[in-house]
């Protein structure tokens, strides 16, 4: 019998080198992306999420409207879970394990699982993606009935709370931004007669005052209490106590005071952490050690508008930040965009969104800004169901640059910003909004569709042929000398007037017009077109005049911001007054 031999020159054949390992801390939004995406580009590759709460992959954003019922089934929010993740992705996903140290030089994370002893994981690469907390009050008693919402854990926490309260119990929520407005539009849906306490004196931060107050107004209209200009010092077993002395009973308190980036894990293992709180990243999401990448509510963003370092807490940029960092890994070049915060909420009905920077963002840094605001119809106003929306652009004078916009509606809100946002990616002028080509149908928009006419006002001011002030820069112009013409059709006087303005509808101005000679004249109208055409008509009649951008409907919402402003420490019913 003859034996096979390795022959001696020969060396045994190495054993085949072990496949890398990635470590993903959170499981997400971001945490989720980069696991599964990083499957698809790389089959072999161990992929472990350890996720501290008790589920992975769920939607977040759809919390609060489960409160309400709006999403009846809790199963519809829970997208993946572990056991799916392991068959379709072949992912270790193990829930209720919390990160609690990394070792850097080891490459080795310490797990602490709910149930069980500590334990090391080693990776070739680690992503940091463990989200952002709630901020929550000083001081809380062990039995107050105070609750945030994250997790579906948090979820369930408040559903047990809700479904044990009789309709009209009474709720705060604590903060007026985007959870807080979204929980306390949920609540109400649910019942609850629900007050939101907000430090400052509008809805929404990142909107500016004029286009807040319509949330504010709107708000009040549908029965919720605002306490805004307050901040919440205690919350106790029945009630919460304000910084100003006053209490309000509350059998349930949500805390929707904003967030902190969970960078505590990040700090401790010595990696670098931002001014924000946030850690720093690179273009390809690489932290200061090259071996870990953070994403998601954690990381710091990019600014778009100048490239400032920020926190962007938005799930959609957390998922594609996810896919980037997938790609990284991969071996595949993946430099991520700039953020612009894109963001839009629904306000029981009422619809706002914005993207890039506020009017006063903008100004708080220095520059010099030309402001355009619009009150156009969602679609074309022959076709029934048109309905008003409010536009703002907030433009770079200099420069013509798109630095921000808002909108304000209940129809074709989004669509807009949408536009305007991707605008703003491929740097477009804001003049060239005007060149859009834009699906048109008349139950869907107009010809002139609002974004091409926010371009056609900033095409005029940009080259000369009109000027506007403010809402805001009204006063001092009034106090300076000039004329206010309210230039307004006579059915529209019925809205209200802006005191000290002279009624002289366009059709007269060429009789009239004389009577102003050498003075500079303010012209508005109800919402800026009329007055554009009063403005042209008598700048060629050799007037100094000036457009009140937005027209009445533009000031009347100043003037209600500023009453908010005025009433910030009153109550509900001293806001309505306002």
């Amino acid at each position: 019998m003859h034996h096979r031999s390795t022959p001696h020159h020969l060396a045994p054949a190495p054993a085949p080198a072990p496949a890398p390992v990635t470590v993903i801390v959170g499981g997400v939004a971001g945490g989720m992306s980069t696991a599964t995406r990083l499957r698809r580009l790389d089959e072999d590759r161990e992929i472990l999420v350890l996720e501290r709460s008790g589920a992975v992959s769920f939607a977040n954003c759809g919390l609060p409207y489960h409160v309400s019922g709006v999403i009846p089934e809790r199963a519809a929010l829970e997208l993946q879970d572990p056991a799916r993740l392991a068959a379709r992705f072949r992912i270790d996903a193990r829930v209720r394990s919390e990160v609690v140290a990394i070792d850097r030089a080891a490459r080795r994370v310490t797990v602490r699982p709910a149930d069980g002893a500590d334990y090391e994981l080693g990776y070739d690469e680690l992503v940091l993606s463990p989200g952002a907390a709630p901020r929550l009050p000083d001081r809380v008693a062990p039995d107050a009935p105070l609750h945030a919402l994250r997790t579906l854990d948090d979820l369930d926490a408040v559903m047990v709370a809700v479904d044990g309260l009789p309709s009209g119990a009474r709720a705060v929520v604590i903060g007026g931004g985007y959870i807080g407005v979204e929980m306390a539009d949920n609540l109400h849906r649910r019942g609850l007669a629900t007050t939101i306490v907000q430090r400052s004196s509008r809805l929404i931060g990142g909107l500016d005052p004029e286009m807040a107050a319509p949330l504010a107004e709107h708000v009040l209209e549908r029965g919720l209490g605002l306490r805004f200009g307050n901040t919440v010092t205690a919350v106790e077993a029945r009630r919460v106590v304000l910084d100003d002395g006053s209490v309000l009973p509350a059998d349930l308190v949500i805390a929707a005071m904003g967030v902190v980036p969970e960078s505590g894990l990040a700090r401790a293992a010595g990696l670098e952490i931002g001014a924000t709180g946030g850690i720093v990243v690179d273009d390809a999401h690489r932290t200061s050690d090259p071996a870990i990448y953070a994403i998601g509510d954690v990381a710091e963003k990019r600014d778009r508008v100048d490239g400032s370092a920020r926190l962007v807490p938005l799930a959609g940029l957390a998922n594609r930040h996810g896919r980037a960092v997938a790609d990284a890994i991969a071996g595949r070049p993946s430099i991520s965009a700039s953020a612009l915060g894109t963001a839009v909420i629904d306000v029981l009905s009422l619809t706002a969104a914005s993207t890039g920077w506020s009017e006063e963002h903008a100004r708080s840094r220095g520059i010099e800004v030309r402001v355009i605001h619009s009150h156009p119809l969602s679609h074309a106003g022959y076709f029934p169901g048109a309905r008003p929306m409010s536009l703002k652009l907030v433009v770079d004078a200099r420069t013509d640059r798109i630095l921000g916009a808002q909108a304000v509606g209940t129809e074709g809100v989004a669509r807009r910003i949408d536009v305007i946002a991707t605008a703003m990616a491929a740097d477009l002028a804001a003049s060239a909004l005007a060149d859009l080509e834009l699906a048109y149908a008349p139950q869907y928009g107009s010809a002139k569709d609002p974004v091409n006419m926010l371009g056609y006002i900033a095409r005029n001011l940009a080259d000369g042929e009109d000027a506007t002030i403010q809402w805001h820069e009204l006063d001092d112009a009034v106090a300076d000398g000039a004329v206010l013409l309210d230039v307004r059709a006579a059915g529209q006087l019925a809205e209200g007037a802006i005191p000290g303005a002279t009624w002289i509808p366009v059709e007269e101005l060429r009789e009239r017009a004389d009577a102003y000679a050498g003075r500079r004249i303010v012209v508005h109208c109800r919402i800026g077109q009329g007055a554009h055409t009063a403005a042209r008509l008598l700048a060629s009649l050799g007037h100094d005049v000036v457009n009140l951008d937005g027209g009445y409907l533009t000031w009347r919402d100043g003037m209600r911001a500023r009453a908010h402003e005025h009433a910030a420490d009153a109550t509900t019913a001293d806001l309505r007054a306002a």
